[in-house]
């Protein structure tokens, strides 16, 4: 269980989270889900310890420095570093023995060629690969089906319902509500910096109503061929 309590987070005069509290429980998957600039990135990041703020986290006897991976929307690739390097770096930060990874290569990616070659959405899968195989009690994935084909969403997918199975604490963002219904126990919708609403899937329905908002008539004009 992860416990946030009236967690708070601005950037000057600008104030991002105003007061979310959320509980985390093991073995299920959370869905985040906002417009774009509500503030689910910078809540992962609080999450993952990598930014100040006020109010409490409380991950009991987990270290969420140590215990979390996260899945940054741009993960960050050194140059002149191959796929395995990047995997062997991983391993050795977290202190783990670095496994085969030709055996357990996810996603089929050319891990001999280096990292930053690969196009956006094969550094994402190289990311994932990473804290799949690392094998972690927390994760944090930042809008992990973006840039990615539909294999490897469908792929992902069944990951996360292996995750589930592992009792793993699971956090994945998005600001695309189809993208989380079929996957997650519970939806938190992230807005004007506070979780307003918290939706089980009996619920899903009616949340994603209210995301929509109420119809618009739109109307436009062509003009006329010559």
């Amino acid at each position: 269980m992860i416990s946030i309590q009236t967690l708070r987070k601005s950037f000057g005069t600008h104030e991002v989270l105003r007061g979310v509290d959320l509980q985390l429980e093991a073995g299920r998957i959370h869905g985040i889900v906002g417009e774009n600039g509500a503030g689910k990135t910078t809540l992962f990041r609080c999450i993952a310890q990598l930014e100040d703020f006020q109010g409490s986290i409380d991950a009991g006897k987990l270290n969420l420095r140590r215990d979390l991976g996260f899945l940054s929307t741009d993960p960050f690739f050194f140059p002149f570093m191959t796929g395995t390097e990047y995997l062997r770096l991983q391993f050795n930060a977290h202190e783990r023995q670095v496994p085969p990874f030709a055996e357990y290569n996810l996603f089929d990616l050319p891990l001999e060629q280096y990292a930053s070659t690969y196009s956006t959405g094969m550094k994402k899968k190289l990311a994932l690969m990473a804290l799949l195989l690392l094998d972690l009690p927390v994760y944090l994935l930042d809008e992990p089906f973006n840039g990615v084909d539909i294999h490897s969403n469908m792929l992902i997918v069944r990951m996360l319902e292996e995750l589930r199975k592992r009792e793993k604490t699971v956090i994945i963002s998005s600001h695309i509500f189809s993208t989380l219904k079929e996957s997650c126990d519970v939806i938190h919708h992230l807005k004007d910096g506070t979780i307003c609403n918290s939706a089980h899937p009996a619920e899903f329905s009616q949340l994603e109503k209210n995301l929509k908002g109420p119809d618009v008539e739109l109307t436009f004009r062509i003009p006329p061929a010559h």
